[in-house]
């Protein structure tokens, strides 16, 4: 029983992490119905901002204390979301009319732009670094049952604190009715005189400054990072945005919870090798029999 529990709180922790970069992949899907694949890269380039913003944080308050993460968070995200507003502007933009294959090879070329320039040593250069402790790691809890600390606690609550900030923007403010009117008709949108392009690029600032804040609670929990941390969170996220529903934001929130928990529970078995076999079968079992997703709608497409 302790085990179950232990690998639960782990499994809800690691979740969390899948479920913000899905957030991302979900809503730039809906609005634009491609994958962008170099939004697990968004979210390494997200860890690194944090370690950097870190050492100039540190200038002014204390790392580890909380005004400090807060202004590492904000820094990191800020600089995200600019940054996949920019790939949107330069990278898909120019392509928007073209078919979605030629923009889909553009997202793994974006992909792989990234991976290689962070590896320079110039920019980040190829060796793992260690990330700095800007969320305490002490426990909370420490007994036979149960093992949980200060970087668990604040991984859950600020995941469910973004994605429930995510919801209220989508469903009770002006741009959120926008997305929703672009995702559901884009051409309808323009005639009622929303702006399309505004929109996108909205889109993409928000899924990115998302997956920054994913890449540092990542980085404190698992405090190592090199310029190919983003391609199996990435990937994993991808299978959960699938199994929940793509372009469906509940559906990715619970899909990321779902692969969490599944990934954590066959790490504590025999078959701890092959837990990434394990999740993307589930990416082609979920094709197989329920292409839409746990709480995804069938779209039927005219001729």
């Amino acid at each position: 029983m302790s085990q179950i529990l232990q690998q639960l709180v782990n499994g809800i922790s690691l979740g969390a992490i899948y479920a913000l970069i899905a957030l991302g992949y979900t809503m730039i899907y809906g609005v634009l119905r491609f994958i962008n694949f170099a939004h697990g890269d968004v979210f390494m380039v997200g860890a690194f901002m944090g370690y950097y913003a870190s050492t100039w944080v540190s200038k002014i308050a204390p790392i580890g204390t909380v005004p400090a993460a807060i202004l590492v968070f904000l820094i990191s995200m800020t600089i995200c979301a600019v940054l996949g507003a920019t790939i949107e502007f330069l990278a898909y933009r120019p392509l928007r009319s073209r078919p979605k294959l030629t923009v889909l090879i553009t997202a793994i070329g974006v992909s792989l732009f990234l991976e290689y320039l962070g590896q320079l040593p110039a920019v980040f250069g190829p060796d793992p670094r260690g990330f700095p402790a800007i969320i305490s790691s002490k426990p909370i809890i420490q007994s036979t049952l149960l093992t949980l600390n200060v970087v668990q606690v604040v991984v859950i609550g600020v995941s469910l604190m973004l994605m429930f900030v995510l919801r209220i923007v989508v469903m009770r403010t002006k741009i959120g009715t926008a997305m929703r009117a672009v995702s559901f008709n884009q051409q309808a949108a323009s005639l009622m005189g929303i702006n399309i392009s505004m929109i996108i690029t909205f889109t993409f600032a928000v899924g990115s400054a998302l997956a920054a804040a994913g890449g540092i609670l990542y980085a404190s929990q698992y405090p190592s990072i090199d310029p190919l941390m983003g391609i199996m969170p990435g990937l994993k996220a991808f299978v959960a945005a699938v199994l929940g529903g793509i372009g469906n934001i509940p559906g990715a929130a619970l899909g990321g919870f779902i692969i969490g928990i599944v990934e954590t529970f066959v790490a504590g078995t025999f078959l701890s090798t092959y837990r990434d076999a394990i999740v993307f079968a589930i990416l082609i079992l979920i094709l197989i029999f329920k292409p839409s997703g746990l709480l995804g709608q069938k779209e039927i497409e005219k001729v």
